[in-house]
C-alpha cells in the first residue's frame, strides 16, 4: 500500500517515505524488549514466563499507558527484520517459554506476518497476540492461523472516556467488532495437561479511576457478544497516577479505591465470568519492564 491502513487510524501515512504513523513509527519495524515475562495471568505465564516480544509505537496513544516509554518514542528500540524476528522466536521457544507473546503488534503488522510464516510451522507453543483492542477486523484477518490466543483488552463503551483518554471516540465499536472477530478465529478456550492455555481468548479489562459505570458496561457488554463460557476474563487494579500524561483529569491523579474495584468484580460475578481478578496492592509501577535496560534475548 502507499499509506499505511493498518490501524482503524487510518492515517494513509506513506512510512516507507519516512512519514511517521499515528502509531508514531516509520517503516522499520522496532522492538525494544524480548524476553521472559512473568507477570501475566497463570495460563499465559506459567511457571517459566511468556516469551514477550514488546514493539515499540502505538496507534491508540492512551493518556495512562504503563508503557509510555515505548509507546511514546521516548525509547527508540532495535530495529529488527522479519527473519531476525523469526530467530528471536526460536530463541524464545528454546528458552522455555510458555507461548509467544507479541505486544502491541498491529502496526508492524506486514512484517511480523512474514515473520510468523517463516517460524510458525515449525514452532510447538502458541503464538499470542496482545493488543489494546483497538483494531481493524481487515488487518485481523491476516493473522488467522498464525495466531492461536487473542488477549485484547476491552477498555471502553463510553465513546467520551474513550475520546478524553485515548482520543478514540470509536474505540467502542472497533473493539467489538474486532474482538468478535478473534473469537471467529480461536473459539472457546483450550488448555494443555498442565493447565496453559493453548488456544482461545483471554479479554482484559483496566478499571479505571471513576469510571466503574463504564467498567459495568464494558462487561455486560462483553457477555452479549461473545459466549462467556468460552472465554476469560482478567479485571485489573493496577492503575497507577504514575504513567498518567494528563494530570488535567483529577480522577486519573489517585488510584483505584477498594469500592470501586469491587462493585465491578462483585457485578462480573453476578454476571457469571469465568477469569482473574487482581489485588489492590497491584497497583504498583515495579509491575512494568525497565525498557531503559538491554533486557532481549
Amino acid at each position: 500500500m502507499e499509506g499505511c491502513f493498518l490501524c482503524p487510524r487510518k492515517c494513509g501515512a506513506r512510512r516507507k517515505n519516512g512519514e511517521l504513523g499515528a502509531c508514531g513509527m516509520g517503516s522499520e519495524m522496532r522492538i525494544a524488549r524480548i524476553a521472559l515475562h512473568r507477570f501475566e495471568e497463570p495460563p499465559i505465564s506459567g511457571e517459566v514466563g511468556s516469551g514477550t516480544v514488546f514493539f515499540c509505537g502505538c496507534s491508540l496513544r492512551c493518556v495512562f499507558c504503563q508503557n509510555k516509554d515505548i509507546s511514546r518514542g521516548e525509547i527508540e528500540g532495535e530495529v529488527y527484520s522479519p527473519s531476525a524476528l523469526a530467530d528471536a522466536i526460536r530463541a524464545l521457544e528454546a528458552s522455555g517459554a510458555a507461548n509467544i507473546n507479541l505486544v502491541t503488534p498491529t502496526h508492524f503488522a506486514d512484517r511480523i506476518i512474514e515473520a510468523l510464516e517463516k517460524v510458525k510451522p515449525s514452532l510447538s507453543i502458541p503464538v499470542l497476540y496482545n493488543t489494546s483492542g483497538y483494531e481493524s477486523v481487515q488487518t485481523l484477518r491476516r493473522f488467522q492461523g498464525l495466531v492461536d490466543i487473542y488477549m485484547p483488552d476491552f477498555k471502553y463503551m463510553s465513546s467520551d472516556n474513550a475520546t478524553l483518554y485515548s482520543s478514540a471516540p470509536d474505540y467502542p465499536d472497533v473493539a467489538i467488532a474486532a474482538l468478535r472477530e478473534m473469537y471467529r478465529q480461536v473459539g472457546a478456550c483450550r488448555y494443555g495437561d498442565d493447565g496453559m492455555l493453548l488456544r482461545g481468548m483471554l479479554v482484559r479489562h483496566l478499571v479505571l479511576p471513576g469510571c466503574r459505570k463504564d467498567s459495568i458496561e464494558v462487561l455486560r457488554t462483553l457477555t452479549e457478544i461473545l459466549p462467556k463460557e468460552d472465554i476469560l476474563v482478567s479485571i485489573m487494579s493496577q492503575y497507577t497516577p504514575d504513567f498518567a500524561m494528563d494530570c488535567s483529569y483529577k480522577n486519573l491523579r489517585r488510584r483505584l479505591t477498594r469500592f470501586e474495584y469491587e462493585s465491578v468484580t462483585d457485578y462480573a460475578a453476578k454476571l457469571g465470568i469465568n477469569g482473574f481478578i487482581q489485588e489492590l496492592s497491584s497497583a504498583k509501577k515495579d509491575f512494568t519492564p525497565d525498557f531503559s535496560e538491554s533486557n532481549n534475548l
